[in-house]
């Protein structure tokens, strides 16, 4: 469990490859100090900040956002260096808050590249201060901590500077300022969800139906965790300026930036008018969620004189060509969202701004009929639409950019993010290494419906997965296809999942309890990707459960004995996923039991849960599984609006990644990942 930090209390540092991420209710500017055993900082190259972002080991963010990761390697940093501080402050800007005690408390979290909390700190008390040392990472006796330090200085960023011991302080510090005042005009003025994230979990988007890597869960509609994150799981907590990395985190599955909200623009129609049509800037793609990982840069192409570089493939932060995939995708995403954001923010805009002038034009009851009348009603429609037409161009011109990404990295991912229909999936070799993440299907939003993000989760799975096989559209038909398509996707995230983990190191269970889903689950059982037959009839559903009950138990038990290899000999120590097909048909009061803790203690015991059912079949146990439908992620075999990403809450449709029709790529990867387990036994 991660540890509540309090001010002065320390926690160590279990890994020192680490994330500290920062959320905060507004936009503010984030730092890095490099410290020697004294606590001095010895000059400005030992400072990260937006203008020179990254360091030896260090690297963060390039402008002001209320949500910020800085990636750190503790490895990487010089031997001179014992202690990382890491600070916030208000940026220098018109319209920013002058304190923090007008704001929300920023909360600050250290977490693994996983997206795994390690230990938070929320930095109450705040009230004159315009800048603050939030954490300190030091070295003690070959060891790294991390403390809740929580200083803050009234005389802002040069005061702090100033304090450690850093040369030139004041200058400095205006450079910062101005720096961070210029990444803040290139960003795009977006509507923000609420930034306070409680809890972890990496390109993690969460919610009361999906939880990606990176996301924390919030009131409304379905998010994705981290991902994550996602969608990502969207898993989340505070999250990255600029571009995620959930989740988590369908996940993020995670950290809304900095913007207006639609209130505030209806409050300043002429900031709003302002930002919106000076939009027009392309979208950067040195965005800070992009930045180059440590070690070889990404390959680069040539920058035309006339327009934004083209976009490369692994364009991320990352130290390896799939971490940086995986964080590209996820900035598309978000690039996406903040878009669209500042699209829909400008229509909303236009179109109360024209109410307001109409009303204006019919309240004088001399100008309220006649040719003038018309006029002023005219020019007001007039001024509507170029509004929306200036507003839908930067969006087409941001939508077209990402566009060319996505035709750019979609053919560049590895399997566990590629499409059935890549062509990646022809040359497939059982790994000898899971992957960080998996991909669960695609999103994208009615403006840009051809522009499609790839839903990736990281594993292992934080939550088990729920096919909806009911109706979405309200009119109830169909329902033995739409149960046939369910089981069919079960059985394309199932052959994924097995697809890329090494051999005998993931194992897939099923539930059948009717046998009606045997068709439909013939990929599976043809190609001899299951261990075992799938299970039928109450008797089946009962010894199936109660194995793997039992392996969650003993699991547990050596963990908190203190002794995770002092397991049974023979006990099947792969991840296990179980689809269960048409729950809750076959299943007893115990049997439901049985599943919903397999739904809570599984996952950490490597056992992962997959239903195929509809929530209405359920009726009849009252509120007694609404905990189940709760913790699982809702996915569905159709194209279905449901997902919000946790930056600005829009609801994404989801579509299942399926096989081609036709297509023999399921059976081909199963027959290998069979071949490869028996010769592996």
């Amino acid at each position: 469990m991660a540890a509540e930090l309090v001010r002065g209390q320390n926690h160590p540092l279990s890994q020192n490859r680490i994330e500290i991420r920062i959320s905060a209710g507004v936009p503010v500017v984030a730092g890095a100090t490099l410290a020697d055993e004294s606590g001095r900082v010895r000059g400005a190259d030992r400072v990260a900040h937006p203008g020179a972002p990254r360091l030896p080991g260090l690297e963060v963010s390039r402008q002001a956002a209320a949500g910020h990761r800085i990636a750190v390697d503790l490895d990487a940093l010089p031997e001179a260096v014992h202690r990382l501080g890491v600070l916030i402050a208000l940026p220098a800007t018109p319209g920013a808050p002058p304190r923090f005690g007008a704001v929300t408390a920023p909360r600050a979290s250290v977490t693994g590249l996983d997206g795994t909390e390690i230990a938070a700190y929320t930095l109450v008390g705040l009230d004159a201060e315009s800048a603050v040392v939030v954490l300190e990472v030091y070295r003690r006796q070959g060891a790294w901590k991390v403390r809740a330090v929580g200083q803050g200085y009234a005389g802002g960023l040069s005061a702090l500077l100033t304090d450690q011991g850093v040369p030139r302080a004041a200058e400095l510090a205006r450079g910062i300022e101005e720096a961070a005042a210029h990444g803040m005009t290139r960003s795009i003025p977006v509507r923000t969800a609420d930034t306070d994230r409680s809890r972890h979990t990496a390109a993690s988007v969460a919610g009361p139906d999906l939880d990606l890597p990176g996301a924390a869960a919030v009131a409304g509609p379905d998010l994705p965790d981290g991902a994550v994150g996602s969608p990502y799981d969207s898993q989340a907590s505070g999250a990255g300026s600029g571009r995620p990395v959930p989740s988590g985190g369908a996940g993020g599955t995670q950290p809304p930036s900095g913007g207006r909200s639609s209130a505030a623009a209806d409050d300043d129609p002429g900031t709003t008018e302002a930002a919106t049509s000076s939009a027009g800037d392309a979208i950067d793609y040195t965005h800070p969620g992009r930045h180059r990982a440590q070690g070889p840069a990404a390959p680069q192409a040539p920058v035309p004189a006339d327009g934004p570089a083209p976009p490369v493939a692994g364009d991320a932060v990352g130290w390896s060509t799939e971490e940086r995939l995986y964080h590209q995708v996820w900035g598309m995403f978000e690039d996406l969202a903040r878009a669209t954001a500042a699209y829909r923010s400008a229509v909303d805009f236009a179109e109360s701004r024209l109410e307001r002038e109409l009303d204006q034009a019919l309240s004088d009851p001399r100008s309220r009929l006649g040719s003038l009348a018309d006029a002023a009603r005219e020019a007001a429609r007039v001024r509507q639409e170029e509004l929306v037409g200036r507003a839908r161009a930067v969006l087409d011109r941001d939508v077209a950019q990402l566009t060319a990404e996505s035709q750019v990295v979609e053919p560049a991912l590895p399997p566990a993010y590629a499409r059935w229909d890549n062509p990646v999936w022809h040359g497939y070799r059982v790994p000898l290494q899971p992957p960080m993440a998996v991909r669960l299907g695609d999103l994208h939003l009615p403006e840009s419906p051809a522009l499609r993000i790839p839903l990736l989760v990281r594993l292992p799975l934080e939550r088990g997965l729920w096919i909806d096989s009911g109706s979405h559209d309200g009119s109830g038909a169909d329902t033995g296809e739409l149960r046939h398509l369910s089981v069919q996707t079960a059985v394309a995230l199932a052959a994924r999942l097995l697809a890329v983990h090494p051999a005998g190191e993931f194992a897939v269970q099923v539930i059948d309890p009717a046998g009606s889903g045997a068709s439909a689950l013939a990929p599976l059982t043809g190609t001899g990707a299951l261990t075992a037959p799938p299970a039928r009839g109450a008797a089946g559903v009962a010894d199936t459960l109660g194995r793997l009950t039992e392996r969650v138990d003993l699991v547990q038990m050596a963990v908190r004995g203190g002794a995770p290899d002092a397991l049974p000999p023979g006990l099947d120590t792969s991840r296990q996923l179980l689809i269960v097909h048409d729950f809750p048909h076959g299943f007893d009061d115990r049997a439901v039991n049985q599943l919903r803790y397999l739904a809570d203690e599984g996952p950490d015991a490597g056992v992962h849960l997959l239903l195929v059912a509809d929530r209405e079949d359920a009726t009849a146990y009252g509120p007694l599984l609404d905990p189940l439908w709760r913790s699982l992620m809702r996915l569905t075999p159709a194209p279905d609006d449901h997902l919000a990403d946790p930056w600005v809450g829009h609801v994404w449709t989801y579509e299942p990644c399926l096989a081609p029709a036709g297509s023999q790529v399921l059976q081909q990867v199963l027959t290998q990942v069979a071949i490869a387990r028996t010769k592996r036994m």
